[in-house]
């Protein structure tokens, strides 16, 4: 089952979001965007229904900040209509927009919809000026081609895919060569030294991200580095 976090200050409507979507999904409430972050970095949601109008920070500046560190879809709700507060949202990085008051239908639709398009999405993978494209075998930096062998395409698909997991060179043998294949361990060495190498060609800082981790393999490290909100007295 997929989850929902909902962000929003009016007990009574994260009350009423979770009647509306506990049927079908797991729904986390949270009444703070602080205790949103907190929960993002280390847990996971599928998508998110982020209110506009709050008093620690608002929506707009939520969705900028969720937008830096993580790819969950967002959708905006607001009581307020008008056609540049849409727009607005929209462009900070907003999937969709619902203005209060709706019906579970409407917001239930547009869920779906939302996470039938972030499923597409998937297939490519953006990172900092990087857009690697799992079905056409293909890796740009800033719309610049970066040509990668087979299995260095496919590691740093693993990599991209689990950002922050270590991965042994072991694991990264049996997931990209495959099981029943014998090869050194400095064949993984050579294969990541080839990928930052033809990373840092092309513009891309590879050794702030694909980095070392001494006597156990490697790692594609993605840094938080958002200070905490200063509440106000």
């Amino acid at each position: 089952m997929k989850t929902i976090l909902c962000i929003d200050d009016e007990p009574r409507m994260l009350d009423l979001l979770t009647l509306y979507l506990e049927p079908n999904f797991y729904c986390r409430a949270m009444s703070s965007v602080q205790e949103a972050f907190d929960f993002l970095e280390d847990g996971h949601a599928d998508l998110i229904l982020l209110d506009v109008m709050m008093p620690e920070m608002d929506g707009w500046q939520a969705c900028q900040e969720i937008r830096k560190f993580w790819d969950v879809p967002i959708i905006m709700l607001t009581a307020k209509g008008e056609h540049a507060d849409i727009v607005k949202g929209l462009n900070l990085g907003a999937d969709d927009y619902i203005l209060k008051p709706f019906d579970e239908e409407e917001l239930l639709a547009r869920i779906y919809a939302v996470l039938r398009r972030s499923k597409i999405e998937e297939k490519v993978i953006s990172f900092e000026g990087l857009r690697l494209d799992k079905e056409s075998f293909e890796l740009y930096f800033q719309h610049e081609a970066i040509p990668l062998t087979p299995k260095e395409f496919s590691m740093l698909v693993l990599f991209l895919d689990h950002q922050n997991k270590v991965f042994s060179r072991e694991h990264l043998i049996t997931t990209v060569w495959g099981y029943n294949v014998t090869i050194e361990d400095r064949t993984i060495d050579s294969h990541v030294r080839n990928l930052r190498e033809k990373l840092r060609k092309s513009g891309f800082p590879a050794d702030d991200y694909l980095q070392t981790v001494w006597g156990i393999g490697y790692k594609w490290h993605k840094s938080i580095d958002r200070k905490p909100l200063q509440h106000k007295s």
